[in-house]
């Protein structure tokens, strides 16, 4: 699917065809409308697939004609019927009269820009324009940074109130997960970013090196959050399994000690049902023998509950 957007005096108009100065938006582009636009602009074909495989690392190439800045993205996804988080490749391709973006999936990143949301932005300030989906891409991990935070503070929250359950440990793997992408990508990106510093390709203004400014911190911020929320979920699963370890070890305690006191009536009566002369039983000729005896055996037991419950075996 191809987009074209263009600005004028600070509004954004969808067009038909491209023009100078305008912004192609390409979200999961067949292999015709690739060909369609590398043709067009001169562009290798593999750069403008590039955004399209997974396993592509963020970069920046300076070719002959036209620009690559490869990032990473923060994207929304289910994994395992769970809301989770992945990063997805977004290549951003400048040529002398457009800037092209391509991407596999619509995302948050560009949302924002299609619906004209964002301020001062125009395609024809096009390195003004890069550094604010930068800043932007910087701004959305930050907000699902609080998300996956907020997510961990929910399970801590049902530990506290006793309700873990071993779902707990899974979500909080998967929380663990998505980070380890984040980290991994923002990683990447700093790399460009700071090539970015040096770019001198492009006329950049003064208000333009103070947006990548802005980028290159919002981008370390999220670097930060990214590493002190991974420590904090490792330290609530090692929580989690501590908790649901002592509740196993309670089980297994009472279960011990109803044991135990269950032997007292099994150890008195296996003795009175051995076969020998009823002569030589304690009671066996008394009034009310049996009843006696069930007294007895009961008053041991409670005996046994009171000193296990003493020694908090109960």
């Amino acid at each position: 699917m191809i987009q074209i957007y263009k600005t004028d005096n600070g509004i954004l108009s969808k067009i038909k065809a491209p023009e100078e100065g305008s912004w192609i938006n390409m979200i999961a582009p067949s292999l015709e409308e690739s060909e369609y636009i590398a043709d067009r602009y001169e562009i290798d074909i593999d750069d403008v697939r590039a955004a399209l495989d997974d396993e592509e690392s963020s970069r920046l190439e300076l070719e002959d004609g036209y620009t690559l800045i490869l990032v990473d993205i923060p994207f929304e996804e289910e994994r395992n019927n769970r809301r989770a988080y992945t990063t997805i490749p977004l290549a951003i391709i400048l040529t002398q009269d457009v800037i092209i973006t391509v991407c596999k999936e619509e995302n948050m990143v560009l949302k924002k820009f299609c619906r004209g949301r964002m301020r001062e932005f125009s395609t024809k300030k096009r390195m003004r324009f890069v550094y604010q989906i930068l800043l932007r891409a910087a701004n959305v991990y930050q907000i699902y940074l609080r998300i996956i935070d907020k997510q961990r503070s929910e399970i801590e929250e049902r530990a506290g109130d006793n309700r873990t359950e071993d779902d707990d440990l899974i979500a909080l793997h998967e929380l663990e997960s998505n980070l380890v992408y984040f980290a991994t990508s923002l990683g990447a990106n700093r790399a460009v970013f700071d090539r970015l510093t040096r770019y001198k390709r492009i006329q950049q203004y003064p208000e333009d090196t103070e947006l990548l400014d802005d980028v290159i911190v919002e981008n370390k911020q999220a670097i930060e959050m990214t590493n002190i929320y991974r420590d904090i979920i490792h330290g609530t699963r090692d929580l989690l399994s501590t908790i649901i370890n002592n509740r196993l070890n309670n089980v297994m305690k009472f279960l011990t000690s109803i044991t135990l006191v269950m032997a007292i009536p099994t150890i008195i009566s296996g003795l009175y049902g051995m076969n020998v002369s009823g002569n030589w039983m304690p009671l066996s000729t008394t009034p009310h023998g049996f009843l006696i005896i069930c007294i007895i055996t009961t008053v041991a037991c409670i005996i046994a509950l009171v000193m296990l419950k003493r020694r908090k075996m109960l």
